[in-house]
């Protein structure tokens, strides 16, 4: 049987109609696939570029951290000269080890956050400052948000300065001298906290934690809890492979006048260390005086 010229135009319009349909479905399947895969690729999955510990204590009169400026890529040093803590205004100091990016983003939400509390009057009732304590309840809720999300910060975060303390009836008080102690806090990746007068991430916390809890008591100078920060990352420089003895130092203190709180960080500075010992200097393989073994 023959097609008249009316059949042959109606299979030609029902084979366009399929065609354009296949085109419009492809391209809405290929868009949607870069789309997600665009908005997957926002997110850290796992950290690339990594700092190790940060050490800290409590002291009389203030709080201390040290971190080294190391940056690592897997097992290469990418960078000697990345600082990890971070005084927010002058109201505490926060140090972090993990993905350096994710650090660099959590900087900036908290500086916003801290500009927006001071700038605006929004600070929780009975306190004249922002405080370290209540960032760090901050960094919980906003760390374990993320973690629920499957987006988590990759990183453990001290942060060191002042916070709350009860009076006689348990009500909450802070924001000056006389009603404020030094705090020092963690927040690891989940918001998961804790908090004490010597805290570590990292490597730290099983090679520095217990040199500071054995050495820590109560009435510890500045110099004394200095001196004990450098013992520590002394060890870590030694016993961890991605640290390094180039580090800062940073402190939370008041001013002893006017009662307001006085945060400072170092200049990276690169520790002493010795390495002199016998088995360095015993010549192998008979290569006199090259040090190796």
């Amino acid at each position: 049987m023959r097609l008249t010229s009316k059949n042959k135009s109606s299979s030609l319009a029902t084979t366009c109609i399929t065609v354009t349909l296949f085109v419009t479905i492809m391209a809405s399947l290929i868009q949607a696939t870069t789309a997600s895969s665009s908005f997957h690729r926002e997110h850290t999955t796992r950290p690339m570029v990594t700092g190790t510990s940060v050490v800290g204590l409590v002291y009389n009169g203030g709080v201390l951290l040290a971190a080294d400026t190391l940056l690592s890529y897997g097992s290469m040093a990418k960078s000697q000269n990345a600082e990890r803590i971070k005084a927010i205004g002058n109201s505490f100091v926060v140090g972090a080890s993990g993905e350096y990016s994710d650090y660099m983003k959590l900087l900036r939400v908290l500086e916003d956050k801290h500009l927006s509390e001071t700038r605006t009057g929004i600070i929780e009732d009975g306190q004249t400052e922002v405080t370290a304590e209540s960032t760090w309840n901050y960094l919980r809720m906003l760390f374990y948000s993320k973690r629920n999300k499957m987006n988590p910060y990759w990183n453990e975060v001290l942060v060191a300065g002042f916070g709350n303390v009860k009076d006689a009836a348990g009500a909450t008080t802070g924001g000056d001298g006389e009603t404020s102690k030094p705090f020092l806090g963690m927040v690891d990746k989940i918001g998961t906290t804790v908090s004490g007068n010597t805290l570590a991430t990292g490597f730290g916390a099983w090679l520095a934690l217990p040199l500071l809890r054995e050495k820590w008591r109560p009435d510890l100078t500045e110099g004394e809890a200095r001196a004990l920060l450098e013992d520590c990352m002394r060890v870590l420089f030694l016993r961890d492979c991605r640290a390094s003895p180039r580090i800062q130092l940073a402190k939370v203190t008041r001013d002893v006048t006017t009662g307001s709180v006085v945060t400072a960080v170092s200049d990276p500075y690169i520790l002493e260390t010795q390495w002199d010992s016998a088995e360095f200097m015993r010549p192998v393989a008979g290569l006199e005086g090259d040090g190796g073994w």
